[in-house]
C-alpha cells in the first residue's frame, strides 16, 4: 500500500469514484510544483493531505483559466467555470472531478466555504492584470488575488477561533512569495506580455521594459533584480512568524514552505540577470536536506524521548 493510498484511507475517502477524483488532483498538483507536493506528503498528517491537494488543484486550475489564451477566451472560460463552482457550493452535483473533490473537502472542513467564495469573487483581478503602476497597485493585487488564493490552503492549516494574527502573517508570506514569483518568472511573464515589477520601480532604477525584454545585462538591470529579490527575501524572513501561529500538526509543513521560498530567493539572487533568460530553482540537495531535516524535527517533537 503506497503513501497516497494510506492518506486516502486515513481521510475516510473510500468510495472508488471519489478516490479516482482525488487521485486526478494529486497527479496535477504533483506536476505543478513537485517540491511543494513532496513537502506536503512528507510533513502533513495523512488525513489532511488529500484535502490540501484538492484546494491546491482548485488554485492551480483557476490560474490556468485566468492566465492561458486570449483575454476574451479566458474571461468566458472563467465565467462558465465560476458559475459551475457556485452551483456546487449551493449543493448541486457536478461532472467535474475537481469540483466533486472540492465539494467533499468543504463538507469535511466547512470553514473552507467562506475562503472559496472569497476567491471566486476576487480572482478576476488576475484576468485583468497586465502590470502595476506603483507599489500600491501591486499591494492591491496581493489583497485581491494572491492572498485569497493562498488562504484556500492556509485556512485548512490554520487555527480555529480568532485567526487575525495568523491571517496577517499569511499576508506577509504571500507578499514575499508573490514578489519572488514575479522576479523569478520575469522571462516567462515578458514573453506573455506582462511584467510584475511596478512601472515606478523601473523608473527608480532607470530600467525600461525594453531593457528587460531584450535581456540586457547592465548594472541598472542587475541592481533592479537584486532589489526585487531582496524585497521578497525581507518579507519571507518576516513571515517566519507564521509557523508558530500554526497548529502543531501542520507547523512543520508551513515552516518548510517558508524555508523553500527562501531557498528559491537565494537561487534567484545567485542567477542575477540570468533571470531574464529563465527561472532559478534551488539545488536539489539543498531542498532534500531541508525536507528531511524538517521531517526528523517533526518526528522528534511528536515522539519525544
Amino acid at each position: 500500500m503506497n503513501t497516497w493510498t494510506r492518506c486516502l484511507n486515513a481521510a475516510g475517502i473510500r468510495e472508488p469514484r471519489q478516490r479516482e477524483d482525488y487521485d486526478a488532483q494529486r497527479q496535477m498538483v504533483s506536476r505543478f510544483r513537485r517540491s511543494s507536493y513532496v513537502a506536503a506528503q512528507m510533513l502533513l498528517p495523512r488525513p489532511m493531505l488529500p484535502h490540501v491537494v484538492a484546494v491546491t488543484a482548485l488554485m492551480h486550475h483557476g490560474d490556468n483559466l485566468l492566465d492561458t489564451g486570449p483575454k476574451d477566451v479566458r474571461a468566458a472560460r472563467w465565467a462558465a467555470w465560476k458559475q459551475q463552482a457556485r452551483q456546487v457550493l449551493e449543493g448541486e452535483t457536478s461532472e467535474d472531478p475537481l469540483l466533486r473533490t472540492l465539494a467533499h473537502t468543504i463538507k469535511t472542513y466547512p470553514r473552507l466555504l467562506r475562503p472559496v467564495e472569497e476567491y471566486l469573487s476576487t480572482a478576476e483581478a488576475e484576468l485583468h492584470c497586465t502590470g502595476f503602476l506603483d507599489e500600491a497597485d501591486y499591494q492591491a493585487y496581493v489583497d485581491s488575488y494572491s492572498l485569497p488564493a493562498f488562504m484556500l490552503i492556509a485556512v485548512l492549516l490554520g487555527p480555529d477561533g480568532d485567526d487575525r494574527p495568523y491571517r496577517a502573517a499569511c499576508r506577509t508570506f504571500i507578499d514575499g512569495s508573490q514578489r519572488l514569483d514575479f522576479v523569478n518568472d520575469i522571462a516567462e511573464d515578458l514573453r506573455e506580455g506582462r511584467l510584475g515589477i511596478p512601472v515606478k520601480t523601473l523608473e527608480d532604477f532607470s530600467v525600461s521594459p525594453e531593457d528587460l525584454a531584450a535581456g540586457r545585462d547592465t548594472p541598472a538591470v542587475r541592481d533592479l533584480l537584486h532589489h526585487q529579490v531582496n524585497e521578497a527575501r525581507t518579507a519571507l524572513q518576516t513571515a517566519k512568524t507564521l509557523p508558530p501561529l500554526t497548529p502543531a500538526p501542520y507547523r512543520a509543513l508551513v515552516r518548510a514552505i517558508v524555508e523553500l521560498e527562501l531557498l528559491t530567493a537565494e537561487a534567484a539572487s545567485a542567477r542575477g540577470a540570468g533571470l531574464l533568460r529563465g527561472s532559478a530553482t534551488p539545488p536539489l540537495m539543498s531542498t532534500l536536506r531541508l525536507l528531511l531535516g524538517a521531517r526528523r524535527k517533526a518526528r522528534r517533537v511528536s515522539c519525544p524521548v
